[in-house]
């Protein structure tokens, strides 16, 4: 049995393909398990297709894994809003069983997605479910000796992001209406750091120095949402008007995440990381990819959406 084996619940999704792929190319060998058949499954990467609520097919899928990676869940926030009794089966629940199939595997680490909203009062029932599961996680170690890694992250965006994914609406709008409207008054500040960068960071905190300890990956891009879309209209050949509805953002932190205290993360950054410009253009590349054109009569550009969604 070899030392590298590693497992991505949710892998299949924006985020968990991506470390799943970072993994391969490190040379772990890579199990994905998801409700969906992942579309950028590698040749030398296994599927497994089942519900992470049937506790028996999540453990039979961790065996031999020494690395179990847990990126599944209800990922969205203005979807777990509504959603209380699902956003707690599947975040709370949902990471129970992966503990549980980590604990009997044996495994050398645990490592779980969570998020910075778990240093805010915003976040509503997700906020709720992260910081539930990261207590989880803790007291397996304090119970079981199960080594982990919490890793939370921030604004993320790249390829194989959906229409949960800021940056993808945002970008999207801007082709296909030529027009970009932001639920705020434009001065929310995020920091954004691509999901390539994510993915690599993922992976590095396999080292010893990372266990049990608690990592912030919000990357080096940190600007007031308004900056980021007068980027966007920068960006594009065509006049993009830029709206803002002052609605009030229900569940999202404005300035900054951070009023609730749970354990202190450390933040871990790339010396070497995708510019935002950069990524944006990539972004907008692959959102040309997926659409096909047709000319109006007037000259102007039709897309239509060919997109898959991926969940995480």
């Amino acid at each position: 049995m070899t030392e590298k084996n590693a497992i991505v619940y949710g892998g299949s999704g924006f985020l968990g393909s991506h470390v799943a792929d970072a993994l391969s190319n490190s040379g772990y060998q890579v199990k994905i398990f998801d409700c969906r058949q992942s579309s950028y499954l590698q040749d030398n990467q296994e599927m497994i297709i089942a519900d992470l609520m049937d506790q028996n097919a999540v453990i039979q899928a961790a065996k031999d894994c020494q690395y179990i990676y847990n990126f599944a869940g209800l990922a969205d926030i203005d979807d777990a809003k509504n959603r209380p009794a699902a956003t707690v089966s599947l975040n709370v629940l949902g990471n129970v069983h992966v503990l549980e199939a980590a604990r009997l595997a044996k495994a050398k680490r645990f490592i779980f997605a969570s998020s910075v909203y778990v240093y805010s009062k915003s976040g509503s029932f997700y906020r709720a479910s992260k910081q539930a599961s990261e207590q989880f996680v803790e007291a397996y170690y304090e119970r079981y000796g199960l080594e982990y890694t919490i890793l939370r992250y921030g604004s993320l965006y790249g390829r194989r992001a959906d229409k949960r994914n800021g940056i993808y609406r945002l970008l999207k709008q801007a082709l296909e209406t030529k027009s970009i409207t932001y639920d705020g008054d434009g001065e929310s500040m995020r920091e954004y750091i691509h999901v390539e960068d994510a993915a690599r960071l993922s992976v590095k905190i396999l080292e010893p120095d990372y266990t049990n300890r608690h990592i912030i990956l919000t990357g080096q891009e940190r600007m007031p949402v308004k900056n980021l879309m007068k980027m966007i209209a920068e960006m594009l050949p065509d006049a993009i008007n830029i709206n803002y509805s002052d609605k009030p953002m229900y569940g999202h932190y404005i300035m900054t995440p951070y009023a609730f205290h749970p354990k202190v993360g450390h933040k871990l950054v790339a010396n070497d990381y995708v510019d935002l410009g950069q990524g944006l253009l990539d972004c907008l590349a692959e959102l040309h990819e997926h659409y096909h054109q047709n000319e109006h009569a007037e000259g102007n550009w039709l897309l239509v959406d060919n997109e898959g969604k991926h969940e995480i």
